[in-house]
């Protein structure tokens, strides 16, 4: 059995962040100890684990919930895990464009400017008329 820190510690996810699971009902509410204590079991932790690693591969707290679902009935096909998989790439290539159309827009205002004074600097006034900007480009 772990207490809520040492799951804290074996995972790195925050110990208000483990809370805000179980509220979510993606870790479930652990047994408590004669002096009030959680006590997680090594399910418990292999869950979190298994949540941190989908965080930090960027899906959804609704695409976990239905993948976690899914792992409970491992004789099923997994397709549908397949296609959350799928669509979670989709936003990732789409999110790397938009980065890429930024990350040229920044060069180019940088490299317009001369250097001289801020009453003539090009960032200055490309941030102040977006109509200056060669591309359209959607904040990230």
């Amino acid at each position: 059995m772990f207490s809520i820190g040492d799951l804290s510690r074996r995972t790195g996810v925050k110990v208000p962040t483990i809370r805000y699971y179980e509220q979510m009902g993606l870790v479930a509410a652990p047994e408590r100890s004669e002096g009030n204590q959680r006590r997680y079991s090594r399910q418990e932790l292999e869950r979190l684990a298994f949540i941190r690693h989908a965080r930090d591969l960027g899906f959804a707290v609704e695409d976990i919930r239905a993948l976690i679902d899914l792992s409970r009935h491992p004789e099923q096909p997994c397709s549908h895990a397949d296609q959350i998989a799928q669509e979670q790439l989709i936003s990732v290539r789409e999110k790397i464009a938009q980065l890429k159309r930024l990350e040229t827009e920044l060069e180019r205002i940088a490299s317009c400017c001369d250097g001289n004074a801020v009453g003539d600097c090009y960032v200055i006034r490309a941030l102040s008329d977006h109509a200056l900007c060669a591309d359209e480009h959607v904040r990230y």
